[in-house]
């Protein structure tokens, strides 16, 4: 297979495996999208007459018979191909003779790889979004469920207030809808067409940059060429970014697990078979699952740093050094979607503890409710606060365990109606 780039010369092979590195396979996660783009293309160099309408039938049907491969599992980067780009390219041309050649006509492999990555990442984006909000369905409805079942709060891992399992669900439901914010801020940063920018440097042909805009249902171009070129990296920066938010909110929930079912907390559990045991200790029940959730988690914080020092202080143009950010983004994508599914599924089997607070230990959490009760009958606040105080230090302190909070968010008053308004607000940003 010639290159793209054939000037009637071969490359050393070890600088070929060196250059070319994994670009095949995870090129293959890039093939239907180069299809989708090269396909509004040639329907705009037909438009702007440098190909006849016989040769787009001919290039589509082409084009249409690799996207069916595709989507069948039958498509395959061939060894000594560069990548996804030049294997359609060599399919078209064995197929259907010269025509084949026409396809690159007015586009670079920078424009070309940068259109694909860019419809890649809107999909994978999009995807993690609907996988996010499974998520947060599933803890609202835990927290709907469990509004009432109350549990120690804590402040430097000491118990302090009363909380509950309504407002421990419902407090990872709210952040996520955050993390959805960032996701539909990268979303908005790949939802732009970067199709005609060529090398970073435009085309001398009559391209119609706002057509293919329209084919490709971006909703907005990368106006000037070299802005186009320079999104790259900065978009996978971008999603990056989302990725490590929604994995920092998954791991401190995954935290949360892990401590909440040691023995020296007891306030869940999950089925035998939804644990793993020790080798020697025949009473073992581990939160392996969580174990690992939390650590691939912490590892997809480190992605957009690699990222970020990865593109750092690069030229203006195109650099080979870019190749690199599909091995570090297109994993962490694969990694987030596990975690989320395996949250979701861990969670519809979660058992909730009751009556946590009857034990004396936690007797100390109410002697703010028990401050604010004195308040309310005309005891300055600071008076009240130093009788209870007093009582704590004598040992004589006895709880009313008596809960009344009815602000908007407290326990008496979780607002899960107005938090899930706003996840359907950030939602329709991805429509």
């Amino acid at each position: 297979m010639a290159k793209l780039w054939d000037k009637g010369f071969e490359p050393d092979e070890m600088i070929e495996r060196f250059t070319v590195g994994d670009d095949r396979q995870l090129d293959m996660r890039l093939a239907r999208y180069d299809v989708e783009g090269s396909m509004a293309h040639i329907r705009m160099l037909e438009h702007i007459g440098l190909l006849t309408a016989d040769e787009l039938k001919t290039l589509l049907a082409g084009l249409e018979q690799i996207r069916g491969e595709i989507e069948e599992g039958r498509f395959e980067i061939e060894e000594g191909t560069e990548d996804v780009h030049s294997q359609v390219e060599l399919l078209l041309t064995r197929r259907l003779g010269e025509v084949g050649k026409k396809i690159h006509a007015g586009r670079s492999r920078n424009d070309q790889v940068l259109v694909d990555l860019k419809l890649f990442l809107r999909d994978e984006l999009r995807q993690t979004a609907h996988r996010v909000r499974t998520l947060f369905d599933r803890l609202q409805e835990l927290s709907e469920r469990y509004r009432d079942v109350l549990m120690p709060g804590y402040t430097h891992l000491q118990v302090a207030m009363p909380s509950s399992f309504g407002l421990w669900f419902g407090a990872y439901a709210e952040t996520l809808v955050d993390d959805m914010r960032l996701l539909a801020a990268a979303y908005d940063v790949a939802n732009q067409n970067p199709l005609g920018s060529a090398a970073g440097y435009g085309s001398s042909f009559p391209l119609d940059r706002t057509m293919t805009t329209r084919l490709l249902g971006f909703a907005d171009l990368n106006y000037n060429v070299v802005a186009a070129q320079m999104s790259r990296g900065k978009s996978e920066r971008a999603a990056a970014a989302a990725v490590a938010a929604v994995a920092a909110t998954l791991g401190r929930f995954a935290m949360d697990v892990c401590l909440y079912m040691s023995q020296n907390f007891g306030f869940v559990s999950f089925p035998d078979e939804l644990t793993t045991g020790s080798s020697i200790m025949p009473h073992k029940k581990n939160p392996d699952v969580f174990e690992i959730m939390r650590g691939k988690c912490n590892r997809l914080q480190g992605v957009p740093n690699e990222i970020a020092l990865l593109v750092t202080n690069l030229p203006l143009g195109y650099h080979r050094d870019l190749q690199l950010l599909k091995d570090i983004l297109f994993p962490a994508t694969a990694t987030l979607a596990e975690c989320l599914a395996m949250c979701d599924f861990m969670l519809q089997h979660i058992r909730v503890r009751e009556n946590i607070l009857d034990d004396a230990r936690y007797d100390y959490l109410f002697t703010v409710e028990d401050v604010n009760r004195l308040v309310l009958q005309g005891v300055p606040f600071r008076e009240a606060y130093r009788r209870v105080g007093e009582q704590v230090q004598a040992g004589t302190y006895r709880p009313t365990r008596e809960v009344r909070h009815t602000h908007e968010g407290s326990i008496g008053n979780l607002c899960n109606d107005r938090i899930r308004a706003k996840m359907e607000r950030v939602m329709e940003r991805f429509e």
